[in-house]
């Protein structure tokens, strides 16, 4: 596994616990909190554009 600094848990009201990370190499990792050695990992922008999708309602069924 990537040495990866995760940030602290994001908790959205009723739904799992994510966490998000980067590792050196200017990857981006998602996980849910507690399991972070199942993580998907993408560019830096994919996550940022999944993660505004979330939070404008557009892809909430993901999580």
């Amino acid at each position: 596994m990537p040495e990866v600094s995760w940030e602290a848990p994001f908790c959205g009201e009723g739904n799992n616990c994510f966490r998000l990370g980067t590792d050196d190499d200017g990857n981006a990792y998602i996980a849910v909190s507690g399991k972070e050695e199942h993580y998907v990992t993408d560019s830096i922008e994919a996550l940022r554009t999944l993660i505004r999708d979330v939070k404008a309602g557009k892809a909430d069924h993901l999580l």
